[in-house]
This record gives structure tokens, C-alpha cells and sequence, in this order.
């Protein structure tokens, strides 16, 4: 192996040598662990070590490193304690993620790292959204990303490097070229022959070096760094590797030619980095003990320390508690007494106009947001006011634009990401339902995120431009959910979205964006989340909804005047307002739950089972649902009417009146 030492002092190399020899002794102790049972899982990086320590000692301890499985070294070589370390491993409560995930699964603020995943890819698009945030703020700084072969292969690599390099983010995107993914070979993975071939298609510098070579890892990575603080843009570097042990332990290596272990072996970096000093006289036999004695103490010290700490005690309150960054909504009210007649579209609109002035670092993304307005002209005219920076046009990567959202959450920054049409947002559901819902959990990071949905039928608009979805999000943990029906609820609940520091996902209904309107307060102002409003007072049934439901309801109680109908607008689907509800029920003893989206697995399930295992004894009749048919959403208008459910709520109330 090549070692190149050109200027680095003796000082220097050694610094690098006890980097690189940690992180194996540490793994050669944890699979004798592992086979004590003593932690249940591990992800051997054995034979990759020099590109995580090399990457990692190359960058300023304030540069965001976000690793994978066999990135140790990125940890270790960072001064993460090691008894913390461990306790992690072990899932006990001083870990990282108090017992809630393993291994690599957790980032630290303190120490500049966001761990992985399961699903790998994901975490590319993050590495964009710090380095935006730094970009943003004019800081000379690099985030540098880790992608194995395999996770390559997924489409969130194609999204993160093509908005890496259109908006030149100063990102260098480390790949860890090992040859498997998993068991897979790279000829079964894809068909070109190097990954910096990738590099000139996206208009990215691309390097490639030898994995196994410490030193050159280390001195790529060091000019690299310099190089992008003073000229920002992306890199990929590909680091050719081999892993010497399976994808996890259990898998095992009996897929691997033998000959390529036995080639690997030579080129084993701790081994030859090793021998390299010793022939240099930079490392003598002795300091080298020296050396491994300390490091050998200090894990013993770090594994008893976490061996002695017990499993964390069930909390019940606490896990629940803690899906959610700790947020008391104090509601705004308006400064002043001024109004204004504005459309639903309009209020969106002041909303995000005055949250944007209220918060300097918010940042508007999605596609077509700011010369073109958006589709819906939502954000007509405020890339004139708050320019490209913080109102930007991005390609279609609904993946890579929320996984930057969580990115700038990092750097302490709040994102709205506009998805063009609510049904696009299954390009980027990992995003949203792994990343942001379950970070503040994982590791008690917030996603300050918030995800406009344009939604809804009635346009004739067809199946993949009218759906309405917020039932995939209502099953998910950690989300908030809003849904106004109203241009006052419009402005005031979005403001309060944008305020809250956790993940919200805001839908609003198109056909209300230029049928309605109301006059609304002129200053900024919140409507509380969680808070369900009573849009009519009545005695005979309770039609409970939110969205176009609302207008559906006040419809039906223009038609049947002789009846007394309380509707409840939920406004808040996650959460939502039990108490509003069991008051409601508990006026007329008659309930219909009414939604636009599909009946099976829709949000009126939910509430209806609730009702009638909390409120039993309030009711004189079934608690009944109403909804669109159970298909797709049709183009054709006679077929889209039947499709939702507005004249079968004339039936249903009906019935329930008579019951």
C-alpha cells in the first residue's frame, strides 16, 4: 500500500493511527460480546475503518458527519464516550436513544452527528438540508454523507446528488465501495463500472481513492473540504473497500469467493498503517503498546460502566410524551381590530407572508413556489420580497426536499415543504413517516417541518391529482395533522403549524381556495391546535367533519330546516379534540362522522370506535360514517359526484333522524 506523508508531522500520523486503531479493538471486543449474548446485533466495519476515520479526523469538529452501519470510527474518532457508546449498543437508558433504537441509529448534536436509518438512502438528503442551512448563513463549512454501494442503488441518491448540484451545496458524498450489497455483488447492482463515472451526469466533481489507505483517505477528504468552504458544491468521492466479515454477523460470508478475502487481507488498513510507521520509526514497539493498553483500558472501563447501568424502566407517559419536541401553543391574537375580505387561497397566502417575515430563516420549498407563484399562485409575488434563497424552486424530488426540511431542523431552522398536489407525497412518504415523525423519539431531535398539502376532489381532476390522504398520516406517531375549512382557520392554523416545532402536515382543500371567503384579521394570529370548533349549535343530530365536510354539512342544514343539526369542525385531526366530541355527542345522542376520503380505514373508524367505547351511555342510535366510495377517485364529473359522498349524507341523516 502506497502511504504518502507528504508534510503531516509525526505528531500528526500517530493522532491518525490511534484514530484508526480504536475503532478495531473496540469491534474485535464486540464480537466476543456478541457471542456471550451480550448485544444482540452488530454491523461489522472491519477492513473499512480508514474511510470513516480518515473522513471524519480530515473535517472541523463542527462539520455535520451523517455515517452508516460500519462507520465506528466516524463516532469514536468525534470523542463520543465510549460508556455512552456502549450503553447504546446494549439498548440501555444512558444510550443515545434511551433504549428506543440500536446501534448507529441516533445522531448527537453534541458531537456534529446524525446516524442512520434502516433505510439508508434518506439520510443523503438531510446532509443537503444542513449544508443548505450552512450555505444560507454564509458559513465556510462541508458536510460530508456516507452511502454504501448497495443504498446507491436507491432513488434517494439520484434526488440528493441532483439538488446537491443544482443548488450547490457544499456536500461531499462518501461512497463506500465494498463490492456487496449485502450478499448482492455490484454486477447485480448495477451496470456501470465506477461510481465517480456518476459524478460528470450531475455536474459534480467526482474522486476516486483507496479505502484501505488511511492516510489517503484523510488528505483527499482534508483538500476536498478546503476546497468546497471556499467554493461551494458537491463532491463524490467513491473509496474503494472490502468488508471482511457479513453484512451483519449473522449472515455470515459463504457468498464471498475465498480468494477475495485472501487479497483483502493484505491490504488490511489497520495492519498496514501499522507496519507503515513502524518502518518509518514514527511508532516504536513500545508506544505502540503504549497505546493499545490505553485504548484497551479505557473500553473495559466504558463496557463496565454500561454493563452496570440497568435496562430502562417502562414509562408509559414518557414514550408517549416524548414522540413530540415539548411545544405550550400560546394562541395569537391579532395586534389590531382590522379586517378583510380574503378568499381561502388569500389567507394561506397572508400566512405564509407574515410567518415568513416573523420567522428570518424560514424557508418555502417546492416545485414551481417561486417565479410561477405555484400552481395555485399561493406564493405569487414572495420571491420578489424574500428572493431566491428563502423561496425556492426545486427539482421534483419530493423525496430529497423533505429529507432537506429535517436537514435544516438540525441546524435549528423551520422548512415548509409545498408538496405541487397532496397525491405526490407518496414520492417522499419514507421522508415524512421514518424521518420526521420518528426522529424526536429516536434521539430528541425535532423535525421542524411543515408539509402543505393541496388536496381534494371535485375538479374533475382524476385519480392522481384528487385524492384525499390523510388517513396514511393519522396512523402515524409523531405527525400533527390540520385541516381547516375556513380562510379565518386557514391563516390562523397555518401560522400556528409553522410556530410549532414538530411535524405538521397542513392540507388544504383546493375547491375552497377561491370559492369561499370570510372576513379575517389583517396581523398575524394562531388558532390553536388540537381545537375543534362548533360551527353550528343543535339538538337532534351531530354531524362531526372537518375540510370540505363542513361546507358538505352546513349544506345539508340548509335542506332540512326542520331538523337541528350540530356540526363540529375538528379543524386538528392529530390530535384531535375528544373533549369537543363527547360534548357533541352528548347534545343530541345521534352522531354521523363525515369525511371525503375513502371509508374503509378512514379517520371516521378511529373516532367512531372511540365514541362508542367512551361515550356508549350518551347514545340513542349507531354511530354511523359517511364517506367517498371505496375506489379510486374518477375523472369523468357524473362519476366523480357519485364517487363522493355528499348525496348519500342526506340519506344517512335521514335515517339517523327516524331511528
Amino acid at each position: 500500500m502506497n502511504y504518502n506523508r507528504k508534510e503531516y508531522t509525526e505528531e500528526e500520523l500517530i493522532q491518525l493511527y490511534r484514530a484508526i486503531l480504536k475503532p478495531r479493538m473496540i469491534e474485535e471486543r464486540m464480537l466476543v460480546l456478541l457471542r456471550q449474548g451480550k448485544v444482540s446485533k452488530w454491523f461489522s466495519g472491519i477492513g473499512q475503518e480508514a474511510i470513516s476515520v480518515g473522513s471524519a479526523m480530515a473535517l472541523e469538529q463542527d462539520e455535520y458527519i451523517l455515517p452508516l452501519h460500519r462507520n465506528l470510527g466516524v463516532f469514536t474518532s468525534r470523542g463520543v464516550a465510549l460508556d455512552r457508546l456502549f450503553a447504546q449498543f446494549q439498548g440501555k437508558l444512558h444510550g443515545f436513544t434511551k433504549g428506543r433504537d440500536r446501534s448507529f441509529h441516533f445522531g448527537t448534536n453534541e458531537h456534529h452527528i446524525v446516524g442512520m436509518i434502516s433505510h439508508l438512502g434518506p439520510q443523503l438528503a438531510v446532509a443537503d438540508g444542513i449544508a443548505l442551512a450552512d450555505l444560507l448563513e454564509q458559513k465556510e463549512k462541508v458536510t460530508l454523507v456516507f452511502s454504501g454501494d448497495g443504498g446507491a442503488s436507491e432513488g434517494d441518491f439520484h434526488e440528493a446528488l441532483n439538488v446537491a448540484a443544482v443548488w450547490g451545496l457544499p456536500v461531499i458524498f462518501m461512497i463506500e465501495n465494498n463490492g456487496y450489497g449485502l450478499s448482492t455483488p455490484n454486477n447485480e447492482q448495477f451496470k456501470f463500472r465506477h461510481f465517480i463515472d456518476k459524478g460528470p451526469a450531475y455536474g459534480i466533481d467526482a474522486l476516486q481513492i483507496d479505502g484501505n489507505n488511511v492516510l489517503e483517505v484523510y488528505d483527499t477528504v482534508r483538500q476536498a473540504a478546503a476546497s468546497i468552504r471556499k467554493n461551494p458544491r458537491p463532491m463524490l468521492i467513491e473509496a474503494i473497500t472490502f468488508r471482511m466479515r457479513g453484512h451483519e454477523e449473522a449472515s455470515g460470508t459463504k457468498y464471498v469467493p475465498k480468494e477475495l478475502f485472501e487479497k483483502w487481507a493484505k491490504k488490511d488498513p489497520v495492519e498496514n498503517f501499522e507496519s507503515y510507521l513502524l518502518d518509518e520509526l514514527v511508532l516504536t514497539q513500545k508506544v505502540m503498546e503504549s497505546i493499545k493498553e490505553e485504548l484497551r483500558n479505557e473500553i473495559e472501563e466504558g463496557l463496565q460502566k454500561a454493563f452496570s447501568e440497568p435496562m430502562p424502566e417502562v414509562n408509559r407517559e414518557q414514550e408517549i410524551a416524548d414522540m413530540y419536541q415539548p411545544f405550550e401553543q400560546e394562541v395569537v391574537q391579532p395586534a389590531s381590530e382590522s379586517k378583510t375580505e380574503r378568499r381561502f387561497v388569500d389567507a394561506i397566502s397572508d400566512a405564509l407572508n407574515q410567518s415568513m417575515e416573523r420567522y428570518p430563516d424560514l424557508v418555502l420549498m417546492g416545485q414551481d413556489v417561486a417565479e410561477y407563484g405555484g400552481v395555485f399562485k399561493v406564493s405569487e409575488g414572495m420571491v420578489e420580497k424574500f428572493g431566491k434563497g428563502r423561496i425556492r424552486n426545486t427539482p421534483l424530488c419530493e423525496s430529497a426536499i423533505l429529507g432537506v426540511g429535517m436537514g435544516m431542523s438540525v441546524r435549528g431552522k423551520k422548512s415548509i415543504v409545498e408538496m405541487q398536489f397532496a397525491d405526490f407525497v407518496t414520492c417522499g412518504f419514507n421522508q415524512i413517516v421514518n424521518n420526521l415523525a420518528k426522529s424526536h423519539y429516536r434521539w430528541g431531535q425535532n423535525a421542524d417541518v411543515v408539509v402543505r398539502m393541496p388536496t381534494g376532489a371535485g375538479t374533475a381532476a382524476g385519480p392522481f391529482h384528487s385524492q384525499s390522504n390523510e388517513a396514511w398520516f393519522f396512523h402515524t406517531p409523531g405527525l400533527k395533522i390540520v385541516y381547516p375549512s375556513s380562510p379565518y382557520d386557514a391563516k390562523g392554523l397555518l401560522n400556528a403549524a409553522i410556530e410549532d416545532p414538530n411535524p405538521v402536515m397542513y392540507f388544504e382543500h383546493k375547491m375552497l381556495y377561491r370559492s369561499i371567503s370570510q372576513e379575517i384579521p389583517d396581523d398575524y394570529y394562531t388558532v390553536e391546535i388540537g381545537k375543534a370548533k362548533t360551527v353550528a349549535e343543535g339538538s337532534d343530530l351531530t354531524i362531526i367533519t372537518y375540510g370540505m365536510g363542513v361546507h358538505w354539512a352546513k349544506q345539508l342544514q340548509q335542506e332540512l330546516r326542520e331538523s337541528s343539526l350540530e356540526i363540529l369542525d375538528l379543524r386538528s385531526l392529530l390530535p384531535w379534540d375528544k373533549d369537543a366530541v363527547r360534548t357533541a355527542v352528548e347534545k343530541t345522542g345521534r352522531v354521523i362522522i363525515l369525511h371525503e376520503d375513502t371509508l374503509t380505514g378512514g379517520i371516521g373508524g378511529e373516532i367512531a370506535a372511540w365514541i362508542s367505547e367512551h361515550c356508549f351511555e350518551l347514545l340513542d342510535a349507531p354511530v354511523a360514517r359517511v364517506a367517498s366510495l371505496d375506489t379510486a377517485v374518477p375523472f369523468a364529473p357524473p362519476l366523480e359526484q357519485e364517487f363522493l359522498p355528499r348525496q348519500r349524507l342526506r340519506q344517512k341523516a335521514e335515517l339517523m333522524l327516524n331511528y
